[in-house]
């Protein structure tokens, strides 16, 4: 994938932030730098899977795998910014369950710290660490200082603000836009 593939999960247009992001991704290495996490290049056909309706497919746009089994991240534009790095993050989970986890990219960023997979069920997403199994990725030492020389923005140890913060933000919203589409209950 290059940056001009990249570029078209966002309809051709993308930020210096983004940009910035892909290279260091490229640098890095696919899931070398939060495990289960990289950039990739879509065309839809997963998230189509949820609904082929063109209205919920135009404001969604998946930019990375989430996790080792299938689930995506997404922007999902609310027409509330003009920005791509301030739309909310949406995990789509493999199994079902969709799930807003990051108010903004810097925000969804930082989640990449913790360095584990998502896990994402029908009630929630959540990361979940076992300190006695987990082995850090090769590359999140560079992605730390990276992320704090870019973006002044320091790593979590701690997950759960960022996912309940974004929650209380846009949780409401988002249900009531995705149930026009469908509904998973």
């Amino acid at each position: 994938m290059n940056l001009e593939d990249f570029k078209q999960n966002f309809n051709d247009t993308i930020t210096n932030e983004l940009a910035l992001f892909y290279e260091i991704n490229e640098e890095l290495g696919f899931e070398n730098y939060s495990q289960g996490f990289g950039l990739y290049r879509d065309d839809k056909s997963g998230i189509a899977t949820w609904s082929e309706d063109p209205d919920f497919l135009d404001k969604l746009m998946p930019f990375a795998q989430a996790n080792g089994s299938g689930s995506m991240y997404v922007l999902w534009n609310n027409d509330q910014s003009k920005s791509l790095n301030e739309l909310p993050v949406v995990v789509f989970g493999d199994e079902g369950g969709y799930h807003i986890v990051a108010k903004n990219i810097f925000e969804f960023m930082q989640l990449l710290t913790f360095d584990t997979e998502i896990s994402v069920v029908h009630e929630q997403a959540y990361f979940y660490k076992d300190e006695d199994d987990y082995e850090e990725s090769e590359g999140l030492p560079e992605y730390k200082e990276w992320l704090k020389e870019n973006f002044n923005l320091d790593p979590v140890d701690d997950t759960e603000s960022i996912l309940e913060n974004a929650q209380e933000t846009y949780k409401a919203d988002f249900d009531k836009w995705v149930s026009k589409f469908f509904n998973e209950d």
